[in-house]
């Protein structure tokens, strides 16, 4: 079976199979494979958290009040943010079966026409996920769309947000390995006391190297470990945690009560506020639960929290609770030592191969993170590896992967200290979560039509708790967290930049579009000779003829039979169904030659495909010449395709949506065994003098281009554009990589792009 069929299938599954109704076992199968992808990274939270929490001033007492006021503040966090918010509330706001922050953004782009993407068209609407419908619009929707709509700085603020959001989550992947490993290795200072601290520090790189070393196999390879290892994990957890109920505290049930919180900030003042910095760490990784929506159900993933996840943590927080309420001095490795002594090595085992796995997922929700960064131009342009042909979603950037580590290695090294690195940890948490409740919001109003007060009453609730972990978390900014803020702004700015280049270079090429009128008046030959053969011209705008084409004409007055203009773009929705793929339009008269080739893609699809992109396309493009002959054929309609010079405008032009069950003979003796078998008999004149041109080849033709800021620019615009953009340009991948085109067939035109 050909990968890429099986990639496509799967792919378009993933975004469906939410909405499919599946039997009780299919459900419980996948909520426990869920177990290992989603829940790896909270389900280790156990092993730092009250650690960070007590790193700093806050010192425990004989009446145990602060004990119990960190178990309730950890109790109701748990409760009403991962339980309430998430599970029952965010979850719902899928975008066709994914989740994250862009799935909340991609939402308000499509309902409020928000988005950000260039070459947006009416057609991309009539897409099978683009789906808008719903109940009518309310006051409060409308008047929230009017208010967008007016003021485009508050559109750019909403994006800046978003990108801040999505840096802080890719933070996680920097600061997820670095304290679940390093605590759960520090465990064994425990059972070997002579061993230094320097030798826990390099155990933790050395199993940190491996683990980012072997991201290139892909998650697949050892995913099947996955799901027993959290689940012995989280067993091991509640067990230990009922038995330090038992034997030490049976009273740790008194500390459930809200009350407990209120005694505790009555108590400890500033110092008990600063500490809710590390009682935040208690929720890292639920954000992951809504990310990695797609790979699973919502059902799944609720019963997978409701009846395992969120138990298991709450009985190992209350039993370690139990454990330090008697035994005050082991605060700093309360964790390991309330592990009973017959236990403790195969706990510290599992508890090693549990922070592995939450490495591993978060590592992996980077990749997903980035690749959708680069289809929504927000990235610059990187390699990014399928590793499974049976799993769609599973990728390896290898740029990427090298700089986690190495900003991995550089954390553990520098800072040596999981509460300094919880500091840091916190900070990047809180944010993206709040980032998350105010889109939530945005879309209670605009896409769930519900009124002002249940919208206020949801951001009041959730963003006041929010904003109370993240006012705790950066007053730990300068004993680590200024490393979340530095991390964080600096990928904001290149991210910002690349977009702002993005946009304004695709600007001056809709601004620099050659006219049609000058097109039409030079005649079929296009005032040119042509040549045999089929010249393919990358543009970056989906209607017009691009300012490449003149530019190249200008200098080389030779052109090809045939002319087809290629836009590959991304559409404001996951995923982009193959039979949906391709638009194929013709530009000018019939005997113009000249077609345009629009493909889409979604943020999450990968624009590398493996299949031969010239057969492809030339397989469309005759299924659109034949059917475009069938329907003059049954009409009595003046033809757009006839040669008047009023026929279809290239500035708006009409395309037809392929189905690939027509000409299915046609097509797959295009894919499979190439031009030279086709049946000539079932091709009218002008698909056989395509098929010709076919033959003699094909030339790829691609504008490589330099922006320049204009002089009349500020100094923080040519900064942003003559050095930042263009570093960024010319040390990523350029787009004859990215769009896979063979070298021996490739023309670049330089162009200078003033912006």
């Amino acid at each position: 079976m050909n990968p890429t069929l099986s990639l496509e299938s799967l792919e378009q599954g993933a975004a469906q199979q939410n909405m499919k109704k599946v039997s009780c076992s299919a459900v419980l199968t996948l909520a426990y494979q869920s177990l290992g992808v989603v829940y790896g990274d909270l389900s280790t939270s156990p092993l730092y958290v009250y650690k960070a929490t007590f790193a700093g001033k806050l010192s425990l007492h004989e009446n145990d009040e602060e004990i119990y006021g960190v178990l309730s503040f950890i109790f109701w966090t748990i409760t009403l943010i991962a339980l309430f918010k998430y599970i029952f509330i965010v979850m719902s706001a899928d975008d066709n079966g994914e989740g994250g922050t862009f799935a909340l953004y991609s939402l308000l782009c499509r309902h409020a026409r928000l988005s950000i993407l260039p070459n947006q068209q009416a057609t991309d609407e009539k897409l099978s996920a683009y789906v808008t419908e719903g109940s009518a619009d309310t006051w409060q929707s409308s008047a929230l769309k009017l208010f967008l709509e007016k003021h485009p700085k508050f559109r750019d603020m909403l994006l800046i947000f978003v990108l801040l959001g999505t840096c802080m989550a890719i933070g996680d992947g920097i600061f997820t390995p670095a304290i679940s490993v390093l605590s759960a290795v520090s465990g064994v200072r425990l059972k070997v006391t002579k061993l230094h601290e320097n030798y826990v520090i390099i155990i933790s790189c050395i199993i940190l190297v491996g683990l980012f070393s072997l991201q290139h196999h892909g998650t697949h390879r050892v995913a099947f470990m996955f799901a027993p290892i959290v689940t012995a994990w989280l067993l091991c957890i509640s067990g230990i945690g009922i038995y330090n109920i038992i034997q030490w505290n049976p009273q740790i049930f008194q500390a459930l009560s809200p009350v407990y919180m209120l005694k505790f900030i009555r108590s400890t003042g500033t110092e008990g506020w600063v500490s809710l910095g590390g009682v935040v760490l208690a929720i890292t990784g639920v954000e992951t639960m809504f990310a990695d929506l797609g790979h699973f159900s919502p059902l799944s993933i609720k019963i997978a929290f409701t009846f395992l996840v969120y138990p298991s943590l709450i009985l190992a927080y209350m039993g370690e609770a139990a454990f330090l309420s008697r035994h005050h001095d082991d605060i700093q490795r309360s964790f390991y030592k309330a592990i009973p002594e017959a236990v403790f090595w195969p706990v510290f085992i599992v508890a090693t191969f549990a922070a592995i796995v939450g490495s591993q997922a978060v590592i992996s929700a980077t990749f997903s993170i980035i690749s959708q960064c680069c289809a929504l131009n927000c990235f610059p342009h990187i390699k990014i590896v399928h590793t499974s042909s049976k799993i769609y979603g599973q990728i390896y950037i290898p740029e990427v992967n090298w700089m986690l580590m190495c900003l991995c290695l550089a954390v553990t090294v520098g800072l040596r200290d999981t509460s300094m690195i919880g500091h840091a940890y916190g900070l990047a948490v809180t944010t993206v979560m709040l980032v998350t409740t105010c889109l939530m919001a945005m879309v209670i109003i605009i896409v769930w039509k519900k009124n002002i007060i249940t919208t206020i009453s949801f951001l009041l609730f959730f963003g006041t708790l929010e904003l109370l972990y993240i006012s705790a978390s950066l007053s730990k900014v300068p004993e680590g967290g200024w490393i979340s803020l530095v991390l964080s702004l600096t990928l904001m700015a290149i991210m910002y930049v690349w977009n702002y280049g993005a946009l304004k270079k695709h600007q001056f090429d809709v601004d620099n579009k050659v006219s049609m009128d000058r097109i039409l008046a030079l005649g079929p030959s296009l005032g040119m000779v042509r040549v045999p053969g089929i010249g393919l011209i990358y543009t970056n705008v989906a209607t017009g003829v691009p300012s490449v084409f003149g530019h190249f004409v200008t200098n080389l007055p030779a052109f090809h039979e045939v002319l087809v203009f290629v836009c590959v773009k991304s559409v404001q929705v996951p995923y982009v169904s193959e039979k949906e793929r391709f638009l194929i339009g013709r530009v000018g008269p019939k005997e113009y030659g000249m077609f345009r080739c629009i493909i889409r893609y979604g943020y999450k699809n990968l624009q590398q495909e493996n299949y031969n992109f010239e057969n492809r396309l030339v397989s469309e493009i005759l299924q659109f010449v034949e059917r475009e002959e069938d329907a003059l054929k049954t009409t009595t309609e003046p033809s757009r395709y006839s040669g008047n010079s009023d026929i279809e405008s290239v500035d708006a032009p009409e395309y037809i949506q392929l189905n690939p069950s027509l000409e299915e003979n046609l097509v797959q003796d295009v894919m499979k065994s190439g031009i030279d078998h086709l049946e000539v008999s079932l091709l009218k004149e002008e698909s056989l003098q395509i098929l010709k041109a076919r033959e003699s080849g094909v030339a790829y033709i691609l504008g490589h281009s330099y922006a320049k800021a204009k002089k009349s620019s500020s100094l923080l615009k040519k900064f942003a554009i003559n050095v930042v953009y263009a570093f960024l340009s010319k040390n990523f991948r350029g787009p004859d990589i990215v769009l896979n085109v063979p070298h021996t067939s490739l023309l670049e035109v330089g162009m200078i792009y003033h912006v």
